[in-house]
């Protein structure tokens, strides 16, 4: 599937001054499956976050350590990235891993990390996404304003789906705004 919003993922990427992005939109529109398919496509790893359903990660050392544990006592981006890359199982590299914070309103120190990013650890590549970000957001928590490149995504818009379809010609035809449709 091709969605039109991956080049805006590549463009986000290539910025020289890069902030942590997030992607905001409605549920059930695809932010999940392109924020995989861009690291997928643009990075040789990708450690993924989902915050709804990684509340308990696994044992580490002598205690669990849990996703909100993490934010919860860390505002250092490196102490957050080393625990991450235990959970992972992998060490987070910023020239060639996504991170990826999925339902990131369910666990809001992890969504005002991201002032820390961008302020203290730019290098790595930060995307997050939740539904209702703009609704969701916790009293007392405070949301990293002007430390955030933002990115709306909408449901498939028709060029999309009929890409999806196998008929990039129309596509063409509709981007040419040729009204005769003359085949």
């Amino acid at each position: 599937m091709k969605r039109f919003a991956l080049e805006k993922l590549i463009e986000w990427k290539n910025k020289p001054n890069r902030k942590p992005l997030i992607i905001r939109g409605a549920r059930q529109v695809g932010k999940t499956w392109l924020m995989k398919e861009f690291g997928k496509i643009c990075f040789e790893k990708v450690a993924y976050v989902n915050f709804d359903s990684n509340t308990r990660m696994q044992q580490v050392f002598d205690g669990e350590i849990s996703i909100k544990s993490i934010f919860e006592t860390n505002k250092n981006p490196q102490r957050i990235i080393e625990l991450l890359s235990m959970i992972a199982g992998e060490k987070i590299h910023p020239l060639d891993t996504l991170v990826i914070f999925d339902e990131v309103q369910e666990v809001p120190k992890a969504l005002s990390s991201l002032k820390y990013f961008c302020e203290n650890a730019p290098e790595y590549a930060i995307v997050a996404a939740g539904s209702l970000l703009g609704v969701a957001l916790h009293k007392g928590t405070s949301f990293p304003v002007g430390k955030v490149d933002f990115m709306d995504l909408y449901p498939l818009t028709f060029q999309e789906f009929l890409c999806a379809l196998g008929e990039e010609r129309f596509v063409s035809i509709l981007q040419s705004s040729d009204t005769d449709m003359v085949t």
